[in-house]
């Protein structure tokens, strides 16, 4: 079954390779009509669902971070690069998702039509399970996709409407009307809602073998247990669940609630709170903030040992593993055969507090300037390589000096840092990049981490509720902000005494949930969004650090030329030209 899968999805990639060039890519697809399947063979219904799967935006890392203040990056053609010199418009837009996310909806929207149309197994009781279990995957993708579409191109318009982007719900042959305006923001959560509800009714919490049929929900029926397993079984592992629609939901409410949408939608921070707290509540309540969360990336073992689509505790949604070197390829420094490509900056590096918790901008924090790295929170000599820490296989000491000798200097050579740092965070510090003895080792990407939706708990809950308000789950912000520093070793000696007083205040609460997520999920493709969806400073200079006979002098390494109104993304300038009545987003031509 799973070399049938991989033969699948191999077939898909050839038929989404081609790029369309004067039409909208949705008409390209190719006119699948569901009364030239064969009733005998799955295979191509299941191959359009899988083109939904190909699709999703967080199979690969973007990196945007460095067109925010936590990065830059030394690779000069890269095209967040660009978008935060200026060079940012409605038909250069590297974060666009119109296109990918529009033919996934059409993929997905042609599995609903035709999925009871299909004889997915012999056995009629099976065949009816596997209809449920993809019209669900169907349903929670496409709520998926357009979680994404809003992300990236709702916006305010002339008039000061919260718009959100055109519902297409329907197959659109060659002949539908592609002139469809915008539906507002509200109405596009009401629809993700709506899907994400239909997908939870149809799929179960996870896909694992049962051990009996008493523990079938009653949804399916009457069924045996081994009719149950062929459909919702462990061969299953990392498809769409139960689990992961309640996931999305959380992610979904979490952007609605958030400053630059709520006068557009009905979502509340309470609904937000809720729906991250029952994601949270599935997973064991506060106690279940997973101990090894912050190294998920490199703990070998956990890694090594991970069955085909099973999760570590601290991942609820993942892509395929696999062996290579490219992240560190990417963004090792020059002496270890790296290309340095990821720049963490000072004003990141700022944002970590002391061991003790306290902010370094707090006299009483123990800081000292002259020697900036010492007495620090602990994640951030794990996230980002510092002046004298160490990286690679033999444990090098790294200089970033700008006095240093070697080409890890700052901007001594192409692939040098530019702002004193590199990079730690998301690489497997056993690889070797020497040519000599070069070896891969295993990689995956996260969609969904627990770490992230205990997160959007904590900020919603204390918008709704207060920094201690509990809501209907028996936990606040502040117990998981209390966990999650716990987890990170910060303010064990103290009492964390900055956390204590920030429970009196949602402002400050507020600003040390903030300032935890940037840490928790830095280089992980959040804090672009974060800063919008907050309606925060997006323009903030990208600073640096030289160092000059030990000496640490803060640089300016890139000032951001971003507009105001760009807290949100342009509709595609070539969508406009076509179609009369899509309306852009107020700023943008």
């Amino acid at each position: 079954m799973k070399r049938n899968i991989i033969m699948l999805l191999a077939s898909v990639l050839l038929l989404t390779s081609c790029k369309d060039l004067l039409t909208p890519e949705i008409e390209n697809n190719r006119d699948l009509n569901p009364a030239n399947y064969n009733p005998n063979d799955a295979g191509l219904p299941f191959g359009v669902l899988l083109n939904g799967y190909n699709r999703i935006p967080t199979n690969s890392w973007s990196f945007n971070d460095v067109a925010t203040d936590d990065a830059v990056t030394n690779d000069q053609n890269n095209g967040f690069l660009k978008m935060a010199n200026g060079q940012w418009t409605a038909n250069n837009n590297p974060l666009n998702q119109w296109e990918n996310a529009y033919a996934a909806i059409q993929y997905l929207n042609i599995t609903l039509r035709d999925v009871d149309t299909v004889k997915w197994a012999a056995d009629p009781a099976v065949s009816k399970l596997f209809g449920m279990r993809v019209k669900g995957e169907a349903y929670g993708l496409r709520a998926l996709f357009y979680y994404h579409l809003l992300q990236a191109h709702a916006g305010m318009s002339e008039s000061g409407a919260v718009l959100g982007v055109p519902i297409n719900l329907e197959v659109q042959g060659s002949n539908a009307d592609f002139n469809k305006p915008r539906s507002n923001f509200d109405a596009c959560m009401k629809q993700i809602y709506s899907d994400l509800a239909q997908a939870d009714q149809l799929l179960p919490t996870d896909y694992e073998n049962i051990p009996n049929a008493s523990l079938i929900p009653a949804k399916y029926g009457t069924v045996t247990k081994e009719q149950y397993d062929r459909a919702f079984g462990a061969a299953f592992r990392g498809f769409l669940t139960g689990r992961i629609v309640k996931a999305i939901r959380s992610k979904a409410a979490l952007l609605a609630a958030s400053p630059a949408f709520s006068s557009g939608t009905t979502t509340t921070w309470a609904d937000a709170a809720n729906y991250a707290g029952e994601v949270i509540a599935l997973k064991g309540g506060i106690t279940a903030l997973s101990a090894n969360g912050l190294n998920w990336y490199s703990n070998a073992s956990e890694i090594a040992g991970l069955a085909d689509g099973a999760n570590p505790s601290e991942i609820l949604w993942r892509n395929n593993y696999g062996d290579n070197r490219d992240l560190e390829q990417a963004n090792f420094p020059p002496s270890l055969f790296g290309n340095g490509r990821i720049n963490p900056t000072q004003n990141l590096v700022d944002a970590f507090p002391m061991a003790n918790g306290l902010p370094i901008t707090d006299a009483a924090s123990g800081y000292d300037a002259a020697n900036p790295y010492v007495g620090r929170d602990p994640r951030l000599r794990m996230f980002i390589l510092v002046n004298g820490g160490t990286a690679g296989p033999n444990n090098s000491v790294i200089s970033t000096a700008a006095d240093g000798a070697t080409n890890d200097a700052l901007n001594k050579v192409e692939t040098s840092t530019r702002t004193g740092y590199y990079l730690r965070k998301l690489l497997r510090q056993d690889v070797n990049l020497n040519p000599n003895s070069a070896n891969n080792q295993r990689h995956y990407k996260p969609h969904i981490r627990y770490t992230e939706i205990f997160l959007n708990y904590a900020e919603a809950a204390n918008e709704a509720w207060g920094p201690t308000g509990s809501g209907a789950f028996g936990f606040s912000a502040y117990d998981v902000i209390k966990a999650i520093r716990k987890r990170a070793g910060v303010g064990t000696t103290n009492g964390d005494a900055y956390l204590e007083e920030s429970k009196g205040s949602k402002e400050q609460m507020r600003t040390l949930i903030r300032n935890e997520r940037r840490i928790e999920l830095c280089f992980e493709g959040f804090r672009f969004w974060d800063l919008r969806r907050w309606k925060a400073n997006i323009a903030e200079t990208a600073k640096g650090v030289s160092i000059r006979n030990n000496s640490y002098a803060v640089i300016n390494v890139e000032n951001r030329q971003f507009q105001p109104f760009m807290i949100y993304g342009p509709i595609p300038y070539g969508e406009t030209l076509k179609f009369g009545s899509l309306e852009q987003n107020k700023g943008w031509r």
